[in-house]
């Protein structure tokens, strides 16, 4: 049941497979010589430029617009609150007229 393998025995692969194998193994090994080229070309470049903005220039401008929005907001409840006086002062001509 079992077969031996021994020198004798042998094993049939079409050309068509052997063919298959070659190319398999072309491509694989172009690739290798490919990706090392990269890798060297890669090592050669120069080294990227730093930002345009600092982590610190950016916390800065980050703080001042915090404190922009917090300024228009105290402006904006001081508006509403005068805009509640002249309603009521509005209200009192009216009622005055009639």
């Amino acid at each position: 049941m079992a077969k031996e393998l021994n020198e004798d025995t042998g094993f049939r692969v079409s050309i068509k497979s052997l063919v298959g194998i070659g190319a398999a193994m072309a491509t694989v090994i172009s690739m290798w010589f490919v990706l090392q080229a990269d890798i060297a070309e890669a090592k050669e470049l120069p080294a990227p430029l730093p930002p345009d903005v600092t982590r610190m220039e950016f916390d800065m401008k980050d703080q001042l617009i915090r404190q922009t929005i917090m300024g228009t907001q105290k402006d904006v409840e001081e508006i509403k609150e005068d805009m509640k006086r002249i309603e009521l002062k509005l209200d009192k001509l009216i009622e005055k007229r009639r």
